[in-house]
């Protein structure tokens, strides 16, 4: 829900025409895994949210008051933070997880994940001017 929903802000906010397809993937690859996840906790009495989180309610709002790159740029920076997250706790899952059927979504899963993740990592280096070195990471967490 998360990333549905910052996506769907930035559908409207950005300027991008990059950061709109990037926000529109999002959107539709996560509203199918969603969907597909569903059973599986339903059968498992695991409710899932419906809405995004305290945290990234409070990065919506605050990226309301931007605009242009200042705003392009927080999109795709919370789209690595996320992802990579993301990415960490499905090779977990997959490699280590207790539950066949867990198991396997977060196998057959994960490499759309990872795919978002390198496409949010080259648009951000593409943003910065193309470093990709250390400059990148103190420049993310500046922002």
């Amino acid at each position: 829900m998360n990333e549905i929903t910052l996506s769907n802000q930035a559908l409207s906010k950005s300027s991008s025409e990059e950061v709109k397809q990037l926000a529109q993937m999002m959107i539709d690859d996560h509203t199918k895994s969603s969907a597909e996840l569903k059973p599986i906790a339903m059968s498992k009495n695991v409710m899932l949210p419906t809405e995004a989180d305290a945290r990234h309610k409070a990065a919506m709002e605050k990226m309301s008051a931007m605009s242009g790159s200042r705003f392009d740029m927080e999109y795709v920076k919370m789209m690595v933070k996320d992802h990579e997250k993301a990415v960490a706790l499905f090779q977990k899952e997959s490699t280590g997880g207790k539950d066949a059927e867990a198991k396997a979504f977060a196998a057959k899963t994960l490499p759309v994940i990872q795919g978002h993740l390198d496409m949010a990592r080259n648009m951000m280096t593409k943003m910065m001017g193309g470093k990709t070195d250390g400059k990148m990471n103190s420049k993310m967490n500046g922002m």
